[in-house]
């Protein structure tokens, strides 16, 4: 099935341009204009290997939605377009799975934060976001990726690549591995609140990082985007998907990376989050902030030692040596944040 007999199946019409979007990591995105309606839309291919079940991610997607909208919720809601038939998804003749999305106009994407300004309206823009979940929809939202937030599986699945990788992947990867193995304690605290029930469950945006927040020409957000990893979990993992995103002063794919954690953006990160949020947060969330922060980046280093391992079978890569970069580029964060703490 050809893009335009996609997109046609969305909005009527093949009178429109298809454009490729390729700075994403796990979907295929493309940008659409409707000449007829004169209206622009975004498209996106749904890695099922991924996200086994997008029906899944349509339906939290909606949910949050009627959320944000009862709540008056002050950004703009990216909404989902409902194909011809009703229906949010749009199947292929391969199996694929198809989505279209509101596009909102002038708006612009960072892949680092640009000032402790953005960083701190952007990690209020989450909180707010956050916020507005109502928590009597828990029995509501369905995990869209099994065991995301599962650390105990995250360390399975490493040891596990460690067994079965390639001779020369190993060598080459041998610091990091070192570096990983010395801090596999780290998560340990995370698995045992959890396991005792120390840290309640809430809808999060499971993705909070710079890349899903549109900004305004001034640098403002605008909307925070991506609600693919929504999930019921523990908050603590949006807080730590944020710090370790803002503060990192270098591009993640940066193997280089030297003193690449800034603890003003981490500070100011920290004062965002809690504006609509601190009196909400449990005892245990609100002392396990900076823990959560470095527990958070450790995983996120895992998953990329584990895919470079394992061939590079999960995240878009460029070249062999992708994911270890990245490793490295993460490993070096929490290094910074590990000595910011120690000496506050």
């Amino acid at each position: 099935m050809e893009l335009k007999q996609i997109v046609t199946g969305f909005t009527g019409t093949e009178n429109c341009t298809v454009t490729p979007i390729t700075n994403g990591l796990i979907n295929t995105t493309y940008w659409v204009e409707d000449h007829d309606s004169e209206e622009k839309w975004i498209l996106q291919k749904i890695n099922i290997q991924v996200f086994p079940f997008p029906e899944i991610i349509s339906q939290n997607h909606l949910l949050i939605n009627r959320m944000l909208e009862e709540g008056n919720y002050p950004l703009e809601i990216v909404k989902p377009k409902a194909t011809l038939s009703g229906s949010f998804i749009q199947k292929d003749d391969d199996g694929e799975s198809w989505r279209m999305l509101s596009f909102i106009e002038d708006t612009k994407t960072f892949f680092k934060i640009p000032d402790i300004k953005a960083a701190y309206e952007s990690a209020k823009a989450v909180g707010c976001f956050l916020n507005m979940i109502n928590p009597e929809h828990l029995p509501d939202v369905q995990p869209p990726i099994p065991d995301f937030i599962n650390f105990e599986k995250r360390i399975l699945d490493y040891q596990v690549s460690l067994q079965y990788a390639n001779e020369g992947l190993l060598k080459n990867a041998e610091p990091e591995i070192k570096t990983m193995n010395e801090l596999l304690f780290l998560p340990q605290k995370w698995i045992e609140m959890e396991k005792n029930g120390l840290l309640p469950k809430r809808i999060i945006h499971g993705d909070p990082n710079v890349r899903n927040i549109l900004f305004d020409e001034n640098s403002r957000p605008l909307a925070v985007i991506d609600l693919d990893t929504v999930t019921v979990s523990t908050i603590l993992y949006d807080f730590g998907d944020m710090a370790r995103s803002y503060s990192n002063i270098l591009d993640e794919d940066n193997g280089n990376a030297d003193h690449n954690f800034n603890p003003h953006i981490y500070r100011t990160v920290k004062d965002g989050f809690l504006l609509y949020l601190k009196e909400k947060l449990t005892f245990e969330e609100l002392e396990n902030l900076d823990y959560a922060a470095q527990t958070v980046i450790y995983i996120q280093a895992i998953r990329f030692l584990t895919d470079y391992l394992n061939g590079n079978t999960y995240y878009a890569t460029k070249y062999t040596d992708h994911n270890l970069d990245r490793t490295r580029n993460q490993l070096e964060l929490l290094k910074g944040l590990r000595t910011y703490l120690r000496v506050h």
